[in-house]
């Protein structure tokens, strides 16, 4: 197995009013997206080209939007620790995202 080209534990997934994890994953290994749950549970997956990935209207830094087969998941990636002076972990999942499917995010 490849090592992931970008993978965030802690994140919070939901899908719409519902919170589907508090503490899942997220992961893009071998060009498929993988949204995780704290114990390592599938909740959805795709190749990265029927994915795609933004920043909501309104709201934190920390917070990205995932389309997964029409299925919108609202993610809050935070950072990866207090302090860090590095982008917020919810743009990088972005830019993985765009480079990954050739900048059509």
């Amino acid at each position: 197995m490849a090592e992931p080209e970008f993978t965030a534990t802690g994140v919070r997934i939901g899908r719409g009013l519902r919170s589907l994890t508090r503490a899942g994953q997220v992961r893009i290994t071998d060009g498929r997206l993988e949204l995780l749950t704290s114990y390592g549970s599938e909740i959805d997956s795709a190749p990265l080209g029927e994915v795609r990935a933004g920043r909501p209207w309104f709201g934190a830094e920390d917070r990205a939007t995932a389309e997964v087969d029409g299925r919108r998941y609202l993610l809050r990636l935070g950072a990866e620790r207090q302090g860090d002076a590095g982008p917020p972990s919810a743009r990088r999942f972005i830019d993985a995202v765009r480079r990954a499917t050739g900048g059509a995010a």
